[in-house]
């Protein structure tokens, strides 16, 4: 009875590697892993299995232990894949991803039943993400995550955009962090361009641009930002999109003295009591 369970562990692990949906359903009476939000059989299993294999391609498994009795046996397993497609919001790296994780099996009367156990922030680390923890929202807010693209200067902004667009859901999400990347690289090779920031909220992703005169708006023109445009009016990208240039009418900016702990606002000649003068920073 122990091999028998082994060899149907063996069989379920085989079906994954071999990249087989159909081959994972037909050798789990029922399957679950943290990602498949509850046990799963036949034709839900198998486009489960089918939706794993596309963000995780050729997946390698060696089994590092196996432990068993008459009644269920446990496969310890590391696992090397490539990833092909996002995950959990996360765009494709293009690279490699390497997981520890186990497959418990036991035998019923129907067949096999295989529960799977990895860590989800493993993989999360091994594409290069780090985790933050936020609520979805409280009573009034709405929480999210952000990024900043500094370039080093210092010089106040002539002129901001701001745009936002909706997105379906996760993967469509990732679409357009893909296209964003390719956006901010022709940015960064402007000569006007001050800085970036983008804020992911609810199901909206905006984004805060800084530019040193209104002139240099014309750098979002390039050819990154025409290919995301095309997406959204001919491609079905998103369901809304706003984008607007807002011009600055006063900028202050204020930084403690980290001697005296007064507050000096920065500026041509600013300088606390002690003496201490403010460095210039970039507005993003």
């Amino acid at each position: 009875m122990t091999m028998d369970a082994r060899k149907a562990a063996e069989q379920h692990l085989e079906a994954w590697q071999a990249g087989d949906p159909e081959a994972v359903a037909a050798t789990a009476a029922s399957y679950s892993d943290p990602d498949s939000g509850g046990e799963l059989s036949g034709a839900a299993l198998a486009a489960h299995a089918a939706g794993t294999l596309a963000r995780f391609q050729r997946p390698r498994f060696l089994v590092d232990r196996v432990v068993g009795d008459g009644d269920a046996v446990t496969l310890w397993w590391t696992l090397q894949a490539d990833h092909r497609a996002p995950y959990l919001g996360m765009p494709t790296v293009g690279g490699t991803v390497g997981v520890q994780g186990s497959d418990l099996v036991t035998l019923g009367a129907d067949g096999p039943r295989v529960r799977r156990c990895f860590d989800r922030l493993a993989v999360a680390e091994a594409l290069g993400y780090s985790a933050r923890f936020v609520p979805a929202a409280d009573e009034v807010r709405q929480f999210g995550v952000s990024a900043r693209v500094p370039t080093g200067r210092t010089e106040p902004p002539g002129v901001l955009t701001l745009t936002w667009l909706e997105v379906r859901d996760d993967a469509e999400a990732a679409d357009v962090d893909l296209l964003s990347v390719e956006v901010v690289k022709s940015l960064r090779a402007s000569k006007g361009f001050l800085g970036l920031a983008t804020f992911d909220v609810g199901d909206r992703k905006f984004t805060v641009t800084a530019f040193d005169r209104p002139e240099s708006v014309r750098a979002v023109h390039a050819r990154p930002h025409q290919r995301s445009m095309r997406r959204f009016f001919k491609g079905g990208l998103c369901t809304r999109v706003l984008t607007s240039v807002w011009i600055p009418s006063d900028i202050r900016e204020y930084a403690r003295c980290p001697a005296c702990d007064t507050v000096v606002r920065v500026g041509p000649d600013a300088a606390c009591g002690c003496g201490w003068i403010p460095g210039d920073a970039s507005l993003l």
